[in-house]
């Protein structure tokens, strides 16, 4: 090799190498250590060494640095990162998150409940505030909310704010499922009796038990109806008795579970009961001194004050709240919860369904407009994605299904009405039906339902109409329009000749003779001839 010198590979293994000379060599050799990292070690000749002595490795002192220096920016990032999360885990156990719900309980409040106790639990969050202001909504979404809140290992504390707010029907349930039970000045809650909203034709909705006052008892004493209680209180009269089976066994098992969860939590469950059967109300001042909530409070940091120290349960484990000087952190719904809430209304979730259904209809009949097939297999998606979660009637369903294809049917079939009739009248049935109003549905606004069935039954009225006049118009092209028409003779003939009619030539045969510029009549028609005849004077 130039230079002189062999290499001795011996060398590249051995675990320490001894420095050499700085002045004879411009390489520098290194210690390299067992523990060390795998290095790029170069067998360099070196100008005026002697080939006996064993060959010089060289490493630069450079690439040790930069690898220690990325080592240590690693190890910073990491140790930074532990530090962070740490630090966020401290912060998270120092806060209260508070939880907003301002409409009926349904599917997108409780999909908001449940990831927000989730994310509760993870963050190893104080307490969970659920401010709530509500008419009511759904059985299976307030029962689900429920489950949750008793399944939580973060407290719950339900709080009716701001003042005017209410927690009606459903809020009534989540309030008594509540480890705390709080309310804003001004607030009310109860009418948790479960409604069967429109009903079904035929069935007598069930009444609350009416309430005899002092004097009408005072009256049916003196007329000797008797077995009144003394004291002049007022006392519920029985059930009406044309109440109907499906009624009694939703309150009856209403009852049953706001008392198990009144137990639960040591509050007033005859009150609850009354709640229940008789639609009772209460103040917030009043369901205080009946025990049914535990504080007044007029924001959520004023809330967190008054239950500090307090010991609640917590899946069957005594926790006592340290809720002095808590930042609270409100959690807002997310797009998801919003979009959600408003493809679950039913109102919207119904017409999705319309404008997925029609929308299929209109690309099947006229295809490649492309844009009705796409609106419509979208919002069939989201129809279905509604119906999925909210309590749909299968039989309502198929009735509209049955009304739709009844009305398609009479552009096709000459029923003379009775199939769009009796499809009008199945889609208006099956929409009325269409949710579950027995297990706490959102029933379907009626106006929607009749402004739908009349535009509906208005197009395909419309359409039939359409179709009919059609049929009656008289045929404008093809055989059947030549017959009857009048022509006229292009040249003297007798047997077969030329015509002109609408515009075209057409060879003609006739069995009398035929003058030139003579009107003739199409009898009929034989392939390429048109048998012809003498046009009566007057014809054109």
């Amino acid at each position: 090799m130039p230079g002189g010198g062999l290499v001795d590979f011996a060398a590249l293994n051995r675990p320490y190498v001894r420095q050499q000379d700085r002045g004879r060599s411009a390489g520098v050799l290194a210690e390299r250590a067992p523990c060390d990292p795998p290095q790029r070690y170069n067998a360099l000749q070196v100008q005026g060494h002697n080939p006996a002595e064993p060959r010089k490795l060289v490493r630069s002192d450079k690439t040790l640095l930069r690898k220690s220096k990325r080592c240590i920016v690693y190890l910073g990032l990491l140790l930074a990162g532990l530090a962070f999360y740490g630090s966020a885990q401290e912060e998270a156990k120092g806060r209260a998150l508070l939880l907003n719900v301002r409409d009926a309980i349904g599917p997108a409040s409780s999909d908001y409940i449940h990831r927000g106790l989730e994310r509760a639990a993870k963050e190893q969050a104080r307490i969970v505030i659920l401010q709530l202001d509500t008419p009511g909504g759904l059985d299976t979404a307030m029962r689900d909310i429920i489950r949750d809140i008793i399944a939580s290992p973060v407290p719950v504390a339900v709080f009716v704010a701001p003042s005017g707010a209410r927690a009606a029907s459903a809020g009534t349930y989540m309030l008594y499922a509540a480890h705390i039970a709080a309310m804003a000045p001004g607030t009310n809650l109860g009418a948790a009796t479960p409604v069967q909203i429109g009903g079904m034709p035929g069935i007598e909705p069930s009444k609350p038990p009416q309430i005899r006052e002092p004097d009408a008892k005072k009256k049916d004493d003196k007329s000797g109806d008797g077995g009144e209680e003394k004291g002049g209180e007022a006392k519920p009269d029985a059930a009406p008795e044309s109440a109907d089976a499906m009624n009694r066994k939703m309150v009856n098992d209403a009852v049953a579970y706001i008392r198990s969860l009144a137990e639960l939590r040591g509050r007033n469950a005859d009150w609850a009961e009354r709640a229940v059967r008789e639609a009772a109300s209460l103040s917030a001042e009043s369901a205080l001194q009946q025990r049914v909530i535990e504080f007044i409070a007029e924001d959520a940091d004023e809330l967190l004050r008054m239950i500090n120290g307090r010991v609640v349960n917590v899946q069957g484990r005594d926790i006592v709240l340290d809720t002095a000087g808590l930042q609270t952190e409100i959690v807002e719904p997310d797009w998801r919860t919003e979009l959600l809430a408003v493809i679950t209304n039913p109102n919207i979730a119904y017409i999705l369904m319309l404008l997925g259904v029609y929308g299929l209809f209109f690309e099947l009949a006229n295809p490649g407009y492309v844009l009705p097939g796409v609106i419509g297999a979208i919002s069939l998606l989201l129809a279905l994605y509604a119906f999925q979660v909210l309590p749909v009637n299968y039989a309502g369903l198929a009735l509209i299904a049955v009304g739709i294809a009844f009305m398609v049917a009479e552009l096709f079939v000459p029923s003379f009405g009775v199939l769009g009739i009796g499809g009008i009248i199945a889609f208006v049935i099956g929409s009325i039906i269409l949710f579950d109003q027995a297990g706490g549905g959102l029933p379907i606004s009626l106006p929607l339902i009749i402004a739908v069935a009349v535009l509906t039954a208005a197009f395909f009225l419309i359409a039939l109409r359409s179709v009919l006049a059609a049929h009656r118009r008289p045929v404008v092209s093809g055989t059947e329009e030549l017959v009857g028409a009048i022509g006229e003779a292009l040249e003297d003939f007798e047997g077969l000749g030329s015509i002109h009619i609408h515009g075209e030539d057409w060879q003609a045969r006739s069995r009398a003779p035929v003058r030139r510029g003579a009107k003739v009549r199409v009898v009929s028609r034989d392939g390429l001839v048109l048998l012809v005849e003498f046009a009566e004077e007057g014809q054109s």
